[in-house]
């Protein structure tokens, strides 16, 4: 059975990371969505939140799993048994910077995690969560970068009513 996991923030889940999770789907039988709860971010919805998010947003998608986890990338790896990490990549400058920590990571778990890199499709490859909190936070319209349920609890966070 062929499994990976697919890490992130998604703070928010944008059509991008949606995208790359149906994609990566398609490829492998189990793929694991997990949220890293990142100490050194002050995030938008919290682990839980985004959690239940993910799951709402991939309800549809039977071989995928949400979780969460702390720390490194390859202690979670090791733990789950997981030998594949997924990333997406919307630019150049996202390759130099997951390059390196794809690199790192293979080197830290003594060859036992890979990363293979998915492209964003064209449509989404200026989408960022930082830019669809930045929209939501000045009343600007998100509906082309998120589903509705998750625009709508964008705008709640900033006390935003549409």
């Amino acid at each position: 059975m062929k499994r990976a996991v697919y890490p992130g923030s998604f703070d928010p889940v944008t059509f991008g990371h949606l995208d790359v999770i149906r994609r990566a789907a398609d490829i492998f039988d189990v793929l694991i969505v997990s949220v890293l709860n990142n100490k050194e971010k002050s995030p938008l919805f919290s682990v839980e939140e985004r959690v239940k998010i993910l799951e709402e947003a991939t309800k549809d998608i039977p071989n995928v799993q949400i979780d969460s986890f702390s720390g490194l990338l390859i202690d979670y790896a090791r733990e789950k048994n997981l030998h594949v990490a997924v990333r997406g990549l919307r630019a150049i400058t996202d390759f130099e910077y997951e390059l390196q920590i794809a690199q790192t990571n293979r080197k830290l778990s003594n060859g036992n995690l890979d990363t293979m890199f998915l492209t964003t499709s064209l449509e989404y490859a200026y989408l960022s969560s930082s830019s669809v909190k930045e929209i939501a936070s000045f009343g600007g319209d998100v509906s082309q970068c998120v589903p509705d349920f998750v625009a709508k609890k964008i705008y709640q966070k900033y006390g935003i009513i549409k």
